[in-house]
């Protein structure tokens, strides 16, 4: 019997999983360079969907020692228990067995922000929090948000369907000119014009995110809307992979109602974190 990859996929996720990477990896703290590894993993603990940089403990300049200063409340107390993981979650909160460390790193004492796992495959690599280092990089490439995953792609493609977006009654986008972008693990997200945007019915917000794949975004609010809230983004700062998306403005389909060739179209349940 064939095999669905997509369904499949989502039965990893309660283990552990790694993955080496080839990449020259490293993590700096001002103008230090703390981690340097030319044999880092790429590890997901139980839940995670989106992976965090292992370095070998040799490849970290600086001290490591059982964490001794942590604080009174788990990171993972504030997880649902059967939440999957996405950035949203701290990778201070681990659902591994293992180890918390302090690393000392010249002058910087970074409390609990590194974790060595019991698992016998990772022995001598050390998990280290993303958010805890002003700068990672790969090779020369600044990463931003989180390490990126190599099995996640990002296509966006052209189309010419008619695609509108409705909030209740109210018809927020409506275009023949749609960017699609097909996105593992996402739902398919519209990119419209902002000329097919009804601006009036928008309101800028203070809310950004940053994406590693595709840049910085900025959110809009559909106002006096209740559910209208950083409904909808655009990338302001793109990321050179994702040039299609400058100039374009997209809409959370799971928030909204979504029509493609007058087909309202329908999100997969696996998609609803």
């Amino acid at each position: 019997m064939a095999l669905q990859i997509s369904p499949a996929f989502w039965t990893f996720l309660p283990q552990l999983r790694y993955e080496p990477t080839p990449r020259r990896i490293r993590a700096q703290l001002g103008n230090n360079t703390v981690v340097d590894s030319t044999d880092a993993f790429l590890v997901y603990e139980p839940r995670r969907v989106t992976p965090i940089y292992a370095a070998p403990a040799t490849d970290i300049a600086g001290i490591l020692t059982p964490a001794s200063n942590l604080p009174d409340k788990d990171p993972l107390a504030e997880v649902p228990p059967n939440a999957l993981m996405d950035p949203r979650y701290p990778f201070t909160a681990h659902t591994a067995p293992g180890q918390r460390l302090d690393l000392r790193a010249g002058s910087h004492d970074l409390p609990g922000i590194a974790f060595r796992p019991d698992d016998p495959d990772l022995s001598g690599h050390v998990l280290l929090d993303f958010s805890a280092f002003d700068t990672w990089l790969e090779e020369d490439q600044v990463i931003e948000g989180h390490p990126r995953d190599p099995f996640h792609r990002v296509d966006a493609r052209e189309s010419s369907r008619a695609v509108r977006v409705h909030l209740g009654d109210q018809l927020l986008a409506e275009t023949r000119q749609p960017l699609m972008v097909y996105e593992t693990m996402l739902p398919v997200r519209t990119y419209f014009p902002r000329e097919d945007v009804d601006w009036d019915m928008l309101g800028a917000s203070l809310t950004q995110s940053v994406c590693p794949y595709k840049g910085t975004a900025s959110y809009w609010s559909v106002t006096d809307s209740q559910g209208g809230t950083d409904l909808a983004w655009s990338y302001e700062k793109v990321l050179p992979d994702s040039a299609q998306l400058k100039d374009r403005v997209a809409f959370f389909d799971e928030r909204t109602e979504v029509f493609v060739d007058d087909a309202k179209q329908e999100i997969n349940s696996l998609f609803r974190f």
